[in-house]
């Protein structure tokens, strides 16, 4: 089977988490024996040209801002129509609004949409990106032959906005616990006494709340041993300015530590000698760094959001949004009891071991697309419900 992927950037260690999952989901793909070709950005490209039995074809973009995106993957989609893919898979639903395109112009092409997230609601996003991935929204729930929604979440909510069911597959994880501690030794880190975040560095995300319970506990004495630290990593398209506001909220803190360079091998040091790891993102489906940390066993500290709640079911702590109280209460109740980080410990990995395996995964998209590939090819029609207001 010929498949092609587009939407994500690139495949690089930095990515965010559509990229995370379109290269995971590819490579196990591949060992299934399918030919998986994957669209990423020139200025992002690395060589060589195939990457674990994936084919990775450049294109460019307008390099001005907000049009890159949308120019690149009009330019991969266009590209695609004159291929012979099988199947052409979209991921996000900003790539998704051209899904039109092969439904239009190749209907004996097979469209699958991936929907992984509302982006619409972060709030660094202005009035006019919001309407156009709201839209977007309602191109990836109408126009694909298949719609996947990686969370129970996105399930109940399309399933009541567009009046049908949609098909859940969530997303997975891929760990690699490793003994190394070369970067634990150079940014002075003990095993397993410190706090973990790493997600894209923008206000949604709270990690603000984060640094004032930190310096909050340090405050009141409450980090065993007085040699905790608070780790917190970048991903991808840091917000400048809320950047330079956690800087300053962190400045003259030794404890507190930044990181934005790092490689794969370095990432995994991080998560495998943890202590706890914590996600506070306000407005955030699934995440996949949230993922991770329950695959490398980390007991993990999380705002009270519906992904967040569905993602570590009784593996983990549960906390009020936006409330640093109550954060600093439960931080320091679960890291004074190692009896209960031990317990929750466990419940991570055999959580994201039964819940999260990429192999199966892979085998329940491919089995969709055969399913697709099985059923009559037709051209696309407007045909669509959506709940009355």
């Amino acid at each position: 089977m010929k498949i092609a992927f587009i939407g994500q950037k690139s495949l690089l260690t930095h990515a965010g988490s559509i990229e995370k999952h379109v290269k995971q989901l590819a490579v196990s793909m591949a060992l299934l024996g399918n030919e998986v070709t994957v669209y990423v950005r020139e200025k992002n490209f690395e060589s060589p040209k195939e990457v674990s039995g994936i084919s990775l074809v450049a294109l460019p973009g307008i390099r001005v801002k907000r049009l890159e995106t949308i120019s690149h993957i009009a330019l991969a989609t266009i590209h695609a129509l004159f291929q012979h893919y099988d199947i052409i898979h979209f991921h996000s639903i900003g790539p998704s609004v051209f899904s039109l395109l092969p439904r239009i112009f190749r209907p004996d092409m097979r469209v699958v949409a991936t929907f992984h997230s509302r982006d619409y609601l972060h709030h660094h996003r202005n009035y006019l990106s919001r309407l156009f991935l709201k839209f977007a929204e309602f191109i990836t729930c109408t126009v694909p032959e298949k719609t996947i929604v990686v969370s129970k979440t996105l399930a109940q909510y399309t399933k009541d906005v567009y009046q049908k069911s949609f098909i859940l597959i969530p997303s997975g994880i891929d760990v690699s616990p490793t003994e190394k501690t070369t970067l634990l030794k150079k940014y002075g880190l003990k095993e397993n006494r410190y706090i973990l975040s790493v997600s894209r560095l923008a206000r949604h995300k709270g990690i603000h709340y984060l640094i004032k319970a930190f310096q909050a506990l340090k405050e009141t004495s409450e980090l065993p041993g007085n040699s905790w630290k608070l780790i917190i990593v970048s991903t991808q398209n840091e917000v400048k300015e809320y950047v330079s506001y956690l800087r300053f909220l962190a400045a003259g803190d030794t404890d507190i530590i930044f990181i934005d360079t790092y490689t794969e091998n370095e990432l995994a040091q991080l998560h495998s000698h943890a202590g706890t790891f914590v996600n506070l993102a306000e407005d955030e489906d699934l995440s996949s760094t949230l993922l991770e940390a329950l695959g490398y066993g980390l007991p993990c500290i999380v705002s009270d959001t519906p992904a967040n709640r569905e993602a570590v079911a009784d593996c983990g702590v549960i906390c009020e949004s936006k409330n640093i109280l109550d954060l600093k209460q439960k931080l320091s109740s679960l890291i004074n009891r190692p009896d209960t980080m031990k317990i929750f410990s466990t419940l991570s990995k055999e959580r994201a071991q039964s819940e999260y395996d990429w192999h199966a995964i892979a085998k329940r998209t491919v089995s969709l697309y055969e399913t697709l590939l099985a059923q009559k090819p037709s051209i696309w029609k407007a045909s669509f419900a959506m709940k009355k207001k």
